[in-house]
């Protein structure tokens, strides 16, 4: 046998059909000979051997679809070609199945070399952009024939532990085109999963234990984890199966969606005895700087409060609740937590609804702090009246009573959360307010923003935050302001903006800007008001700040649609490109489709410059203490690992740059810049020696 093996790596190029027949020989004669000679036999070439042909005759494969795709023709001959292939694919893989199952515990040392196979083949499938542009029906031909072949393979290898700590190891250095193939892996496994036995299903959950084990992520964690690194794929569709009566059709979703519903379904089937871990990780997750995981964290637990019972709902609302007010007001988890608790306030019965307004009152000032976080809308009809005259009687208490007193700037982040919290009321339950009630609130508001002073900013971050949360308010009642009091406003506004204020500052200033064309200005007022509000949008319509130029074009588009002021309209813009985009935005022309390729190479630019942003990120953390023992396995330290991953993400960001000079001349200041990071470069080189 392991001469006919030697034979193989010979003829391999030379005759397919001898080739596969050699294979199917040695594969056979190993099975029938299974007893005498398993302990004789090389297995770890033998499944080198196989694994190395499965990929060969993929590629192959992919390269044929891809020319017939290319050339838009589907010759007879390629096709047939193609075909065999195919047959070829999943021989192998069949092969590579039978043989798992027969010698699995000879194999400890491939489980590293299967598991880059699994996400070898995984990257050549959408919606990895490192996969080839190929069609549809190809893709269902290969995905029919050779990934169901393939499929039984995990079923025999879940319960073998070296494969798990080889998939879960909390040290391996995945290239980053890899990521999403190890997502598609996890997921694959948790499909699996609950038809194992309670130890299997322990095994993957549960991480490694005791110091002595080799270092595993419990599967929640490997899932974030690997996701965290592929946020631009999330958005891409996936192909899926479909059951439509007798058949299978196919129905395209997209990544997160597909990743999402297989989360769902894998907690449905969660033993009760790791449901404490599924728990931790959300939690964990959602702590975390990642906004897609923390996004996909909270979709599952509010999956969980749906499908659980409603004691578990309100034990979990309960829980984020003390959360938010043990951590400090300024920490930034606290908003994530903030969205969590409003999304599982609308999932609690009306009985618990009410002990959760019991234990945490709105006139009890200390719990304004969650309450800023709300929906009132979440609430049964009663409560709702109940609740938002609650927070009214006590957020206006708050405001003022730092009017009438010292006007301390140090008391200052109380009463923003009190204008938070009157904020949420009034964007979810502003019909329970009479008129009497808003022209009083309206009336304190005004009268912070006469006291507040611009210069200050500076000094006192959370000035900033006030004079959000008035823009925000005013936007609400815009239509009972008096023209003095608009004046003010945009007054305030152009000084802020002068100051180059945070984005969160002119999205505030953006969405009250939006609101313009709704108040009546007298004729008296009009020049005033109009030459304000001109220069206020122009300024804001020329960042260069994308996310701001966007917002800024909407809201002068509502602006523009409500307003009876068409004569300031040609002020707003002031030159002919803005005029272009703002045309275009509101003719809701289309732009120019992107290609599959464009779109694959634009995304692979995005994913370096995150990747950048994140590395960045973690790069200034500490390092966390390292509390138990080397592996005995040979494996990358987390030192090098850091090193090889932040020298992959600078490849990626210059093949980026490559790809942008093939598309146009580069800007005047890139040789410098250029000249600058060789410098860099060569001083890191210098170092090194």
């Amino acid at each position: 046998i392991h001469s006919v093996l030697e034979i193989c790596s010979i003829i391999s190029s030379i005759d397919r059909a001898f080739h596969a027949n050699t294979w199917k020989f040695i594969i056979k004669q190993s099975l029938r000979h299974k007893s005498l000679i398993r302990n004789s036999l090389k297995h770890s070439d033998i499944y080198s051997g196989l694994c190395e042909n499965i990929l060969f005759s993929l590629e192959s494969c992919l390269q044929l679809a891809e020319q017939m795709t290319q050339s838009g023709t589907q010759e007879t001959t390629d096709y047939k070609l193609f075909q065999r292939t195919i047959k070829l694919c999943r021989f192998f893989a069949n092969s590579l199945v039978h043989y798992t199952k027969e010698f699995i515990p000879f194999l400890v040392d491939s489980c590293s070399q299967l598991h880059q196979t699994y996400l070898q083949i995984y990257s050549k499938f959408p919606p990895s952009l490192h996969a080839p542009v190929i069609s549809e029906a190809h893709h269902s031909e290969i995905a029919r024939e050779f990934l169901m072949a393939l499929d039984p393979l995990l079923l025999h290898l879940l319960s073998f532990r070296p494969f798990l700590e080889v998939v879960l190891s909390k040290t391996s250095d995945l290239s980053p085109d890899l990521y999403l193939p190890q997502c598609r892996l996890l997921i694959s496994v948790m499909d699996k999963l609950p038809s194992e036995t309670q130890d299997v299903q322990a095994l993957w959950n549960t991480g490694s234990q005791l110091p002595e084990e080799i270092p595993r992520m419990p599967l929640f964690t490997a899932l974030f984890h690997s996701l965290q690194q592929c946020s631009g794929e999330l958005s891409l569709p996936i192909v899926l199966p479909r059951a439509t009566g007798t058949e299978q059709v196919e129905h395209s979703a997209t990544f997160y969606h597909y990743v999402c519903i297989r989360l769902c379904a894998f907690i449905t089937s969660l033993s009760a005895s790791h449901f404490h871990l599924l728990e931790c990780s959300l939690l964990e997750t959602i702590l975390a700087s990642n906004m897609i995981t923390t996004l996909l964290a909270m979709d599952a637990w509010c999956f969980l409060a749906r499908y659980g019972t409603a004691d578990l709902c309100s034990h979990h609302t309960f829980i984020v609740a003390y959360l938010i007010k043990a951590c400090p007001a300024d920490c930034y988890q606290v908003v994530l937590l903030g969205v969590l608790l409003k999304r599982l306030l609308f999932f609690m019965s009306s009985d618990h609804q009410v002990k959760f307004t019991e234990l945490f009152p709105p006139k009890n000032p200390e719990n304004l702090l969650l309450w800023q976080h709300l929906s009132l809308q979440a609430l049964i009809p009663l409560l709702k009246h109940q609740v938002a005259h609650e927070i009214f009687i006590m957020g206006l208490a708050q405001c003022q009573e730092w009017l009438s007193n010292e006007k301390s700037l140090e008391e200052l982040p109380q009463m923003n959360t009190a204008l938070s919290a009157l904020l949420s009321m009034c964007q979810t339950a502003r019909e329970t307010l009479e008129a009497g009630q808003r022209m009083v609130l309206v009336g304190a508001i005004c009268k912070l923003l006469t006291v507040l002073h611009v210069t200050q900013v500076s000094s006192v971050p959370c000035l900033w935050q006030a004079f959000c949360l008035i823009f925000q308010l005013l936007q609400l009642f815009i239509q009972m302001l008096e023209p003095q009091v608009l004046i003010q406003v945009l007054t305030v506004q152009i000084a802020l903006i002068q100051l180059n204020p945070p984005d969160h500052v002119l999205l505030a200033i953006l969405d009250f800007l939006s609101s313009m064309g709704k108040p009546f200005i007298p004729p008296d007022f009009q020049v005033q008001v109009l030459s304000k509000l001109s220069s206020v949008f122009a300024t804001l319509l020329a960042c260069n700040n994308w996310l701001i130029q966007q917002n800024a074009t909407e809201a002068f588009t509502q602006f523009a649609e409500e307003t009876n002021h068409e004569e300031i309209l040609p002020q707003c813009v002031n030159s002919e490109e803005i005029k272009s985009k703002v045309v275009g935005f509101i003719s809701k022309t289309h732009h120019v489709e992107e290609t599959a390729e464009a779109r694959m190479e634009r995304m692979k630019m995005e994913n370096a410059v995150l990747r950048c942003h994140l590395l960045g990120g973690t790069a200034d953390q500490p390092p966390a203490l390292v509390v138990e023992p080397s592996p005995k396995r040979a494996c990358y330290s987390p030192r090098e690992a850091q090193y090889k991953s932040a020298v992959d993400t600078v490849e990626e960001a210059l093949e980026a740059v490559k790809l942008l000079l093939q598309r146009g001349p580069p800007p005047t200041w890139l040789p410098k810049k250029l000249e600058t990071l060789q410098m860099e470069l060569n001083s890191l080189k210098n170092s090194i020696h």
